[in-house]
């Protein structure tokens, strides 16, 4: 366990107000960088504006969580130039379910490994067997990135978990929340409540941070951990 780690825990214990979770959770041998922070807002006549957030794990096999939608094609490539990355070092794209604010711009990286969903498929077409529809995780590099089933939102929905950042275990998670806080809210735009609410409780249980698909990244209330 890191000192920045030991660090934030002792600072949240002394608080009731923990630091913000930094954009960048830097850590060995992954870190997890929030390359875009995903929002949604309600319009007057009763439709919504949103895009996804898009996150970028940095390490030994570059991974995209969320590519944005569509009309933000330039932003993304732009962004990932900026890390000093271009669309073809990009190992894994995860894209944690199919809706056009998270699966828009699949088709900048022909050369990555895909997870849609559920779905795996190798550059060219091929599609691999995973487990993952029958609630079993699937690795993309052992004891560092592994993709969860997260079903609720979607029938499909997965979440990426990258273990031993400096700031613990960091869960990529799409809409499986909205943002903190959004109890409430989430449940409006779920296709299965009760299973999400089975998923949010998992998760709850393995990650120190939760990065939403509409909002900032926050940590795990220790308090709601304990509950489930």
């Amino acid at each position: 366990m890191s000192l920045l780690f030991l660090s934030f825990r002792k600072k949240r214990r002394m608080s009731s107000s923990p630091p913000a979770v930094p954009r960048l959770m830097g850590g060995s041998p992954y870190s997890v960088l929030v390359l875009q922070e995903g929002f949604s807002e309600a319009l007057p006549d009763g439709g919504m504006r949103a895009e996804g957030t898009v996150g970028l794990v940095l390490g030994p096999q570059v991974t995209l969580v969320d590519t944005g939608g569509p009309w933000s094609r330039e932003r993304l490539l732009a962004d990932l130039a900026a890390q000093g990355v271009s669309p073809g070092e990009v190992r894994h794209v995860v894209c944690t379910h199919g809706h056009s604010d998270h699966a828009g711009n699949l088709n900048l990286f022909p050369s990555a490994q895909l997870v849609v969903g559920t779905d795996v498929c190798l550059p060219g077409g091929r599609y691999l067997p995973s487990g993952l529809r029958q609630g079993l995780p699937f690795a993309l590099h052992e004891g560092h990135l592994e993709v969860l089933p997260t079903p609720g939102h979607t029938a499909a929905d997965v979440s990426l978990l990258v273990r031993g950042t400096d700031l613990g275990d960091v869960l990529l998670a799409g809409d499986l929340f909205e943002r903190e806080g959004d109890e409430g809210v989430w449940e409006e735009l779920s296709e299965d409540p009760p299973k999400q609410a089975r998923s949010r409780a998992r998760a709850l249980e393995v990650a120190d941070v939760i990065v939403p698909g509409h909002g900032g990244p926050f940590w795990v209330d220790r308090r709601k951990r304990s509950q489930h």
